[in-house]
């Protein structure tokens, strides 16, 4: 049985949604806690499924679009609550100007959730890299959305893989950093005939998987256009392998 727990924390975009809160995934690995975006709500989908921010590792950033992060800057905040017993370094991992943006974000909010340096680290990624996190191997390449935009690969000591694209367009990027993994949740932010430059549709996040040999496509960053349609019948045509539609909560 492999040891990593998945939950899809979010499988929606800036558009208010009871259904589908924005973006996110928690990713569990032998008592290591990743939160993968934190978009506005996400504290609250932690809350559901009994996760404390207090357990919570790392967090790690795609891009800095207000639906992949807003929830940040309140879950720094939140430390200072007497009663939180956050134990660990907190490690936040984000993309080129990752610091800066962070910065800014702490001005804008009065340095309201300025924090000891021991409480947590700010690690800026680029280009293309890989390291060890707590037993878990995480690689990251940049995707095609926003300068500062990253995909992310968690693999356990197993080798099973979790890929993460973020928001992208078609890069063969993803394709590299997919490659074989077990799972592959992406972006596919409008059905088919609808594209919008820097977001997929189903048939090309389908295409990505095919050409990745991944085994199982999970489509997340879904506008409320593709709860009228099968996404999943749509990325079919393009991948012969499982898809699922990201529901809000799942556990993969």
């Amino acid at each position: 049985m492999r040891p990593m727990k998945i939950n899809i924390l979010g499988s929606g975009t800036c558009v208010p949604s009871l259904k589908r809160y924005p973006c996110s995934v928690l990713v569990r690995f032998q008592g290591v806690t990743i939160l993968v975006d934190i978009g506005p709500g996400i504290m609250g989908q932690l809350l559901k499924l009994g996760i404390d921010t207090d357990e919570i590792d790392a967090i790690f950033l795609s891009h800095f679009h207000l639906d992949h992060c807003a929830d940040l800057a309140p879950f720094l905040f939140a430390a200072k609550y007497p009663e939180f017993t956050r134990n660990k370094k907190l490690v936040l991992f984000g993309g080129p100007g990752f610091s800066q943006w962070l910065a800014g974000v702490s001005k804008a909010f009065g340095r309201t959730f300025d924090l000891p340096e021991d409480y947590f680290e700010c690690v800026e990624l680029s280009g293309t890299g890989q390291f060890d996190l707590h037993g878990m191997q995480v690689s990251h390449m940049s995707m095609a959305h926003k300068p500062e935009s990253m995909g992310y690969r968690f693999t356990d000591h197993t080798g099973f893989s979790l890929v993460y694209s973020g928001d992208t367009d078609v890069t063969k990027n993803l394709v590299l950093l997919a490659g074989d993994a077990d799972i592959l949740i992406c972006e596919s932010a409008m059905p088919d005939g609808m594209k919008v430059p820097g977001h997929l549709t189903p048939s090309l996040a389908g295409d990505a998987a095919r050409r990745a040999g991944v085994k199982k496509l999970v489509l997340t960053h879904l506008y409320p256009v593709c709860d009228t349609v099968d996404v999943a019948a749509q990325a079919r045509k393009n991948f012969g392998g499982k898809v699922i539609a990201a529901e809000d909560l799942m556990m993969l």
